[in-house]
């Protein structure tokens, strides 16, 4: 079982930045895929990118250039940087654990976080 609490989210305005923070209880944190998706209001949740276990990131093309995700086994956490924040980045951001698949759908993962949730002003 691991548990998944996310951190770091608010209020920001365009063009500003984020880094979110979801941090792993449990000892297996570095056996673990882990990833960030989004919900924005109204639309379904969708993935925004992984720092699997084996070092491998990957970032949704749509946010690929703006964002950032690291991982710090040794602290249980993982990370999620966004720069140049629009009004469409405005969502509940979750984190999620995982050990199958490929790594973009959110079957893939068994444990997610509450989320955090981040606004961004016009």
């Amino acid at each position: 079982q691991v548990q998944l609490v996310e951190s770091g989210g608010g209020l920001v305005q365009a063009g500003g930045s984020l880094r979110l923070s979801c941090v792993a209880s449990g000892r297996t944190f570095s056996t673990y895929n882990m990833a960030w998706f989004r919900q924005a209001p109204g639309k379904e949740r969708e993935f925004v990118g992984f720092a699997f276990k084996s070092g491998s990131i990957y970032y949704a093309p749509t946010m690929r250039g703006r964002i950032s995700i690291s991982r710090d086994n040794a602290v249980n956490t993982v990370y999620l940087q966004m720069n140049s924040l629009n009004f469409e980045d405005t969502a509940v951001y979750y984190c999620a654990a995982g050990s199958r698949g490929l790594g973009y759908s959110d079957n893939d993962y068994d444990y997610w976080g509450q989320g955090t949730r981040v606004t961004v002003s016009s």
